[in-house]
């Protein structure tokens, strides 16, 4: 099977696009609007660039009526946004946050999850989540697309301040995966958890490969 996606129907039910990107880091994000709502929702389309210093991105398709998402006019218009760590034990709360609520309402509130303050970014951070970045915005590079929904804001971001919940960390330092739990997106409407990990180092690899290809930033 294949095909040219835009020039030709996908000879499967569902696209299979997204479904072979897996898994994605779901990017659970927290903003505020210049009059002070605040503003929580997913992007299966996020991810960190680089660590020195540390950058991120996230993708935002806009609606199909032309309207761009509030957190990317957020985070424009107040310099700020804020990435929450998703767990299995959030899905429920995420899920919620995806709802296209009405102008104004409050999505922390709609998720029944806590608004907890920010050190630096004015808005709020999600309380039950066990890791959070403070992220200074930097630039928006906007992609055309085949319809209205196609359009897509990529932004990006500087993690300025991070925050880690001390009950998340093993006895050496690092996240405890398996009593975290962090949840991802692969295709269609399906989800993934995950608390299994393994060890692989590069071979001979030394200095700060060695440590990790995150170094020890």
């Amino acid at each position: 099977m294949h095909y040219a996606p835009g020039s030709e129907p996908c000879p499967l039910p569902y696209s299979p696009f997204k479904a072979c990107t897996v898994p994605r880091p779901i990017g659970w994000l927290s903003t505020i609007s210049k009059a002070g709502v605040a503003n929580l929702a997913p992007y299966s389309q996020w991810q960190n660039l680089t660590f020195d210093p540390p950058m991120v991105m996230f993708a935002a398709n806009q609606y199909s009526d032309g309207r761009r998402k509030h957190t990317v006019i957020n985070a424009e218009e107040t310099g700020w946004f804020v990435w929450n760590m998703c767990t299995y034990d959030l899905r429920e709360a995420m899920n919620q946050s995806a709802v296209e609520w009405p102008e104004g309402d409050d999505e922390f509130l709609r998720a029944g999850v806590t608004a907890a303050p920010c050190i630096d970014a004015p808005g709020p951070r999600v309380a039950e989540s066990p890791a959070h970045f403070e992220c200074r915005y930097l630039s928006t590079h906007r992609l055309r697309g085949n319809s209205g929904h196609g359009w897509v804001d990529v932004v990006f971001g500087e993690v300025v301040r991070i925050h880690v919940a001390d009950h998340v960390l093993t006895p050496d330092g690092k996240l405890d995966y398996a009593k975290i739990r962090p949840l991802a997106r692969v295709g269609y409407h399906d989800y993934t958890s995950f608390a299994e990990t393994f060890t692989m180092p590069i071979p001979g690899a030394t200095g700060a490969a060695a440590a990790g290809l995150e170094g020890k930033a």
